[in-house]
């Protein structure tokens, strides 16, 4: 496969998961599925270029990211399931209760 066919794929991926944001905006866990589908999809961009132009910077920007991706993901898991065990419902119409 040459450079065009794996950018191909990989827009198609970002714009599968754009397309999951805007379709899914009642269930929050859907919509988190969707944001990680679109940092994947820039992650194996970003190596994917870095091999072609034989760089490791590209290859340390995407492990950083995903770094910055596993928290993400983590701390939004644990603000859900709290917000799951006192509100009983994860539904997103009804989130803005949360604000302090």
């Amino acid at each position: 496969m040459d450079l065009t066919s794996f950018i191909l794929v990989l827009f198609t991926t970002f714009f599968f998961g754009l397309y999951g944001i805007f379709t899914n905006r009642r269930n929050i866990l859907l919509v988190i599925i969707s944001v990680e589908l679109m940092l994947l999809s820039v992650n194996s961009l970003l190596l994917v270029c870095s091999v072609y132009l034989d760089d490791r910077i590209g290859q340390l920007l995407a492990l950083f990211i995903l770094t910055v991706a596993a928290a993400e993901s983590s701390i939004g898991l644990a603000i859900i399931v709290s917000y799951y065990r006192i509100k009983g419902s994860i539904a997103v119409e009804f989130i803005n209760i949360v604000r302090g």
